[in-house]
């Protein structure tokens, strides 16, 4: 197991995972707001975000992902064997940054319709996840990819930037 490692993703460059998560995360703010202020049906976007990573998952086909490599934009994790004309993530396994959206699309669909149907107060976590793939994109830690690499998930973007914490000896974290 990995549960004294942290998972950080490089962000000394930018590629379109990064960007992706970036945009995801703008995007899910910004409709958790207008979804919470103004109407309750813009949460329809969080659940076309929540698809859309679900689709990446499975597929490897990312919408935003393509605009940004037609822009010139280098990939990570682009399946070069699909052909340079458009750009799919790798799917020839489960690493970890595969499952990472299949989990976050599933929550972020649930969380959505459940702001509908049950509570106004789900969208705090529509908007907690939001924030957290903002975080991703700007410090490369995620709670949830390192929750996934605790309990065994390969990384693929960058195993080596995996790296051991150092502990103290009283026991915590330096």
């Amino acid at each position: 197991m990995n549960h004294h490692r942290i998972y950080i993703v490089p962000v000394n460059t930018w590629y379109i995972e990064r960007a992706v998560w970036l945009i995801a995360g703008t995007v899910l703010l910004v409709s958790t707001a207008l979804a919470h202020y103004v109407d309750p049906r813009f949460i329809l976007f969080v659940a076309a975000t929540g698809l859309a990573s679900i689709v990446v998952g499975f597929t490897g086909f990312c919408i935003v992902g393509n605009v940004l490599h037609r822009l010139g934009m280098p990939s990570r994790l682009g399946d070069r064997a699909r052909g340079p004309t458009w750009y799919f993530t790798r799917t020839d396994s489960w690493y970890l940054e595969r499952r990472i959206y299949v989990t976050v699309g599933f929550n972020l669909f649930v969380a959505s319709i459940l702001s509908l149907v049950h509570s106004p107060w789900w969208l705090a976590f529509t908007a907690f996840v939001g924030g957290a793939m903002f975080w991703f994109a700007a410090t490369g830690f995620c709670i949830m990819a390192n929750f996934l690499y605790w309990i065994g998930a390969e990384p693929r973007l960058a195993p080596e930037y995996a790296r051991r914490a150092t502990t103290v000896p009283s026991g915590g974290l330096r």
